[in-house]
């Protein structure tokens, strides 16, 4: 903080507009106790991609789903589907929230990573114990002054119909949008509006929070001497969580060892305690 007071002390300091305002941003953050990331108090883009596992990672997606569904409820937050591939069995191959109420962000960013479920598979005939993965990413929804340009050559665009499960529901206009970008392999999906242009905006906009998390993990892991390549190429392996049913009953986060004995209320959503934990991890360290 004494830096932030010394850099808004500069005669200077205001000739940048939009940095001296991120700046402040950062300086309210800390002194309310914050992290210090100005994103924190903001919304944000949830996404649930299933692993291995099959049916079984497809319908974990579905019950990590509701589990957010059911955390965001508590806090007063409102959930709306931007994007879902959804398989016979009602789980999802992957699916894309939006999270909307005062502190979404700075709660939801500590469930970022692997989550992991070990249970007796529904889909099995012989009942036999499946382990099976999620990846959930979180995003902050950046301001208009964060938005990273994106060169149009970069971006392959496709669409595609947003329609449901037919009859009425079935869109007979292609108006889901799904962006590549070519330089970092990035893609986004949205069908959650109603016109095409509507959902190419929502989509350029999640892209360029993408390349922002993207360049913001850079810049953190070369400031602590590491690679982004060595922290993620086992991420499959290397899960924050794992939710335990058979043979026994139990949650663990294997980041603070924070344990609950009831899945079930996990499951609904009572996650305070794992992200408090997590929360006062960061800080410590």
């Amino acid at each position: 903080m004494q830096e932030i007071e010394a850099m808004m002390a500069s005669p200077d300091f205001w000739l940048d507009k939009d940095k001296a305002q991120a700046v402040v941003a950062e300086y309210q953050s800390l002194k309310e106790g914050g992290s210090g990331d100005p994103h924190d108090a903001g919304n944000a883009t949830l996404a649930i991609l299933a692993g291995a596992g099959g049916d079984d990672a497809e319908d974990f997606a579905y019950m990590l789903r509701k589990m957010y569904e059911g955390y965001a409820a508590k806090k007063g937050w409102r959930v709306r589907e931007l994007h879902a591939n959804e398989n016979d069995h009602g789980g999802y191959r992957n699916l894309l929230l939006e999270i909307t109420g005062a502190g979404a962000y700075g709660r939801l960013k500590h469930e970022s990573g692997v989550h992991r479920l070990v249970r007796i598979s529904p889909f099995n005939a012989n009942a036999k114990r499946q382990t099976s993965f999620a990846l959930v990413e979180v995003l902050p929804v950046l301001a208009a002054n964060e938005k990273v340009d994106i060169n149009p050559a970069d971006v392959e665009m496709t669409f595609a119909r947003s329609g449901g499960a037919g009859g009425q529901n079935v869109n007979k206009v292609e108006t889901a949008v799904r962006l590549v970008h070519k330089p970092s392999g990035i893609a986004v999906h949205v069908s959650s509006e109603r016109s095409q242009q509507a959902n190419r905006e929502k989509a350029f906009a999640l892209l360029s929070a993408k390349l922002f998390a993207k360049a913001e993990a850079e810049r953190d892991a070369a400031a602590k001497g590491r690679s982004v390549a060595a922290t993620t190429a086992n991420e499959w392996g290397s899960q924050i969580r794992s939710y335990v049913l058979h043979p026994y009953k139990m949650v663990k986060d294997h980041r603070t060892e924070h344990e609950s004995g009831n899945p079930d209320k996990v499951l609904a959503g009572d996650l305070d305690d794992f992200i408090d934990a997590a929360a006062g991890q960061e800080v410590a360290s």
